[in-house]
C-alpha cells in the first residue's frame, strides 16, 4: 500500500474552494493533467487517463455540508483518494488531499504522486481566483 496526502492554504472561503473543487464540469482544470472526469450516473464516474487511453469506472461523492470529496475504483480496490476543505478564516482556507494506493506491485512512483498532487493543489488555488 502507498499513501500520499499534501496540503495547500487557499485565499478564500472554504464554501467558495470547496465548490470549484467539487464541480464536475470543470474539475478537469485542476486534476492532474492526463485524468479527465466524465459524471456518468453518480456517483458512478467514468476517469479517463491519457497516458494509457484507458477508461477505469470509478466512483465520486461529493459532501458540501462536510467540505469533503471522496472517489476511488468502482471494480476493485487499486485506489482511493479524498479532499477536504478547512476554513481558517472567512477568506482563507486549507485544502488537503490524500491519495491510498492499494496494489502493492504497482503503486506510481512516490515523487510522481507528490508532484502532481503539489501541482494539481497549485492549479485549483489558480481556479479560485479565477471568475467562476
Amino acid at each position: 500500500m502507498s499513501e500520499h496526502e499534501r496540503s495547500r492554504r487557499i485565499s478564500a472561503s472554504a464554501e467558495q474552494v470547496f465548490d470549484r473543487a467539487s464541480d464536475l464540469d470543470s474539475i478537469d482544470r485542476w486534476l492532474p493533467r492526463d485524468l479527465h472526469v466524465r459524471p456518468d450516473d453518480l456517483p458512478a464516474v467514468t476517469v479517463h487517463e491519457d497516458e494509457t487511453g484507458r477508461d477505469a469506472r470509478g466512483l465520486f461523492q461529493a459532501e458540501r455540508d462536510q467540505l469533503r470529496m471522496e472517489w476511488g475504483t468502482r471494480d476493485d480496490d487499486s485506489y482511493a483518494g479524498w479532499l477536504q476543505v478547512a476554513g481558517i478564516s472567512p477568506q482563507e482556507s486549507e485544502v488537503t488531499v490524500h491519495l491510498s494506493f492499494f496494489e502493492e506491485g504497482h503503486p506510481p512512483p512516490g515523487e510522481y504522486v507528490e508532484r502532481a498532487l503539489d501541482e494539481s493543489l497549485a492549479r485549483l488555488a489558480e481556479q479560485v481566483r479565477q471568475p467562476a
